[in-house]
């Protein structure tokens, strides 16, 4: 149900537009999808012609198509040999799917830090994307190309400052710029400083149609939008890959601690910032994960393996927060429990049954798993 509605209100819509823009431009309008596994297994179930259409997209060559982990998970923090066999299934996902192998990388969430960007790189992609957040950028400008700390991989920022007028204060009546237009939304990016060599616009793609309902303006205001910015023939637009092509690295940028691009923090305390959350994770990733930090394997049926990685997904642990104030009300929009509460609880109940399907058929099977491991999957 969910799935369909928010595709025939925002994927298949949006999908339109794009096309039209990719058409009526020639080719010089671009833009890049950061698809999850999970996705693209619901559209192929329950509908096929949303998959489609993002296929006519690729069909176009003038749309890339991110890598990022199958089951957008929070395995690069927990376990780096599932994150590695994650982001391989992604990619095979996506090059089966639209023919393309991804080049560039985006962790679940925008979840960024040096030891990410240096996975990244082990794992062969040119470029990743994160959050332009302050306590990493300090004075620095999220406009331009940086060089990862630790690894030869570019590093993309998203401007969450432009991003957001789009994504979160377009219908805001007290929001400055309101009625935001495609001429005000392109006069902000023309009065960039000359220093500018790039603009990162990120968002959830329900932005259009389901955070932003139709009745906003919101598919009128993208089917202006590259009109007014391309009126400055300075100004352009170009997939991930051909930035990282094109702009070599200003400096390096070094981030230590773990950003992301949920709530006013920018961090990881929308997953994991109170007991109920954490104590969840500490299950799935600890107590039952049939594979270890050491690649050991316990003798999983492929199936259950599968509901291991979807128990995984992030939004599993963000349904769980009980921010308050503005933070709080993001959560609550997308949860469909109660409270914080119900969420964790239902995880919890499930993560029960799981590790009785799995872990505790017998005293026997558990003495065996316990003296022997199998390396691989």
């Amino acid at each position: 149900e969910i799935m369909r509605k928010i595709a025939h209100k925002c994927y298949l819509p949006a999908n339109r537009v794009m096309l039209d823009l990719i058409r009526r431009h020639q080719g010089a309008f671009r833009v890049a999808y950061s698809i999850s596994g999970t996705a693209i297994e619901q559209m192929k179930e329950y509908c096929p012609q949303a998959l489609d259409s993002f296929r006519a997209l690729a069909d176009t060559g003038c749309v890339e198509f991110l890598a990022e982990t199958y089951y957008h998970s929070l395995a690069a923090l927990f376990n780096r040999i599932e994150f590695t066999e994650q982001v391989a299934l992604h990619s095979a996902a996506i090059e089966r799917e639209f023919g393309v192998r991804p080049k560039i990388f985006r962790n679940t969430e925008l979840i960024y830090s040096d030891a990410i960007a240096q996975m990244a790189y082990k794992l062969g992609f040119r470029g990743v994307l994160a959050e332009g957040a302050d306590q990493m950028l300090g004075w620095r400008s999220p406009n331009v190309v940086y060089r990862a700390a630790g690894a030869p991989v570019s590093l993309l920022l998203k401007n969450y400052r432009l991003s957001d007028d789009i994504a979160f204060r377009f219908s805001d009546p007290h929001a400055p710029e309101y009625p935001l237009t495609p001429e005000k939304f392109a006069a902000a990016i023309h009065a960039l400083g000359e220093a500018t060599e790039s603009v990162g616009l990120f968002m959830d793609y329900e932005t259009f149609g389901e955070h932003q309902w139709e009745s906003t303006g919101i598919f009128d205001f993208l089917k202006g939008l590259s009109s007014a910015l391309m009126k400055n023939s300075a100004w352009n637009f170009a997939t991930p890959s051909e930035i990282v092509e094109n702009n070599p690295p200003h400096s390096e940028m070094s981030c230590p601690e773990f950003t992301s691009w949920a709530d006013v923090s920018r961090d990881l305390t929308a997953w994991q910032g109170n007991s109920m959350q954490r104590s969840s994770l500490s299950k799935v990733y600890s107590e039952c994960a049939p594979i270890d930090e050491e690649g050991g394997v316990l003798p999983i049926e492929p199936k259950m393996l599968a509901v291991w990685r979807k128990l995984q997904g992030s939004d599993h642990f963000y349904y769980m927060s009980t921010k308050s104030a503005g933070d709080g009300a993001v959560h609550s929009y997308f949860s469909p429990f109660e409270s914080p509460y119900d969420a964790f609880i239902t995880y919890m109940n499930v993560m029960r049954d799981f590790k009785g399907w799995v872990f505790e058929p017998s005293q026997l099977f558990r003495s065996e798993v316990a003296q022997q491991k199998v390396v691989g999957l």
